[in-house]
Parts: C-alpha cells; structure tokens; sequence
C-alpha cells in the first residue's frame, strides 16, 4: 500500500490532500506543528481505516525539518509521494525593518521544502519510483511581496529537481493554484472578501487536478483553465506590464 507525507496536513488545502489521498486507499504520514490538532485529524482519518502516522514538527526549527527528513530517508518505511505544502502568507512588506515574518517564509516554504525535497528525491530514486508535489502559487509569476519571491522559487526548484530526476522513475510536480477556498486567506488577512466567485478555486477540484497532474507526470500544475490564462499571460507579457499589473492589485488591496 502507498504512502504519502504531507506537510501542513491537518488544514486548508493538505488536509484536502489528506483526506483524498485517504480516500484512494494511501497510508498517511501527516506533519504539521500543533500536536493536538494532529491527532484530532488522524483519529478522525482513522475512523475510516486509514492508518495514520503523526509527526509533530515546525517546518521553521532545523531539527525539526531533519526529523522529517530523516523520516521520509527511511528504507523500512519507504514514502511514496510526499506533498511539500506547508506554508503560510505574508503580511509585512521587504522594506520593513524587522524582516522575521520574511525569515520565516524562507525557513519554511523554501529551506524545508529542499531539505524534504531532496531527501524523498534520494530515497524515491534508490527505489525507482515516487512523486514529489511542491505547492508553490501563481503569485509565484508575478510581482507581489516577500510571497512572490518564495513561490517563484518553489516553482523554479520543482523544475531543477524534475531535471535532476529524469529518467529516474520519480516525478516533480509544482502545483500552482490561484485564490483557494480554505481558511489560508482568513489567516493571511489579506481582504479577499470583494473577490468576485470567479476568482475562487474550490479546493477539492484543486486536489483531483493536482493528483491527476502527478500521476502524468507534469511538472506544473495549473488548476482551471482561468488561472493558467492567467500564468501563461504573466509567462509571456513584458516584465514591466506584469511588475505595472502587480503594484495595481497590490495598492488596490492596501
């Protein structure tokens, strides 16, 4: 039976993957920082008999990243798809004079992600298979704050490891959704209540497009045809158009 390690597992879009995941029949090793909510999420995944191993970790402390590390290295319990979704918003901007909220970002949503990522990739291709799924975002092809800059480069590494990869029999995906309906922007604060419902993604079309999109083997995952016109747009347009689009949407939300 499959295994797979997710990190930030036990809300908004990795307790989605969770529970799909769960669905389809997986082992779970679910990794996030508040103890009890991880057990209140793997008793109720165990319930419907899926088994369920807690690993509680803040993705920020460097011990705690080698622990999972550690964990995902180890040949006895081999881990086949591990889901690098961790992360959190940003509220501070680049030039303000305390930069630990930035720190931070990087700690968690860059640092772990290549120590984990590295580890699943070496033990993956000593066994010939497994997948490797980064949620970076769309802001990640814009212009936007400190959230921009760590999603770019969650997308550009997925897309280095997948080269490193190749031909190995273990995929890299970047999953690169727009605004998500889960509690993520409630704890961003980022004033998303005049978002019109075009611009929402609902999360469990997230997940199967994702899921989808690892099993074929791509390295970018778009979900809806809306946002990947919108990432093909920002792919494409001049950099000034897009840094000019990005200080509107910005100004527009402050």
């Amino acid at each position: 039976m499959a295994t797979a390690l997710v990190t930030g597992g036990t809300s908004g879009i990795g307790a989605a993957f969770a529970q799909e995941l769960a669905r389809r029949g997986h082992d779970l090793v679910l990794v996030a920082r508040d103890a009890a909510r991880l057990e209140d999420v793997a008793a109720e995944l165990r319930r419907g008999g899926t088994r369920v191993e807690v690993l509680r970790a803040d993705l920020a402390d460097r011990g705690d990243v080698q622990r999972v590390a550690d964990r995902l290295e180890d040949a006895e319990r081999p881990v086949d798809l591990l889901v690098n979704n961790a992360g959190f918003g940003l509220s501070s901007r680049l030039l303000d004079p305390d930069t630990s909220e930035q720190e931070r970002a990087l700690d968690v949503m860059c640092r772990a992600v290549l120590v984990l990522g590295g580890a699943a990739g070496r033990a993956m291709r000593a066994r010939g298979r497994g997948a490797v799924l980064n949620v970076s975002s769309v802001a990640g092809f814009v212009a936007m704050g400190g959230y921009s800059a760590v999603k770019a480069w969650v997308t550009c590494y997925s897309e280095s490891l997948a080269n490193e990869l190749g031909g190995t029999g273990v995929t890299v995906t970047a999953l690169c959704p727009g605004f998500v309906r889960t509690e993520f922007h409630e704890r961003a604060d980022l004033r998303m209540s005049s978002m019109p419902e075009v611009g929402w993604v609902d999360v469990d079309e997230l997940v199967l497009t994702a899921l989808d999109d690892v099993a074929r083997g791509r390295v970018i995952s778009v979900p809806t045809a809306r946002y990947a016109a919108v990432v093909q747009l920002a792919r494409h347009a001049p950099r000034r158009l897009v840094r000019w689009g990005s200080r509107a949407v910005v100004s527009a939300r402050s």
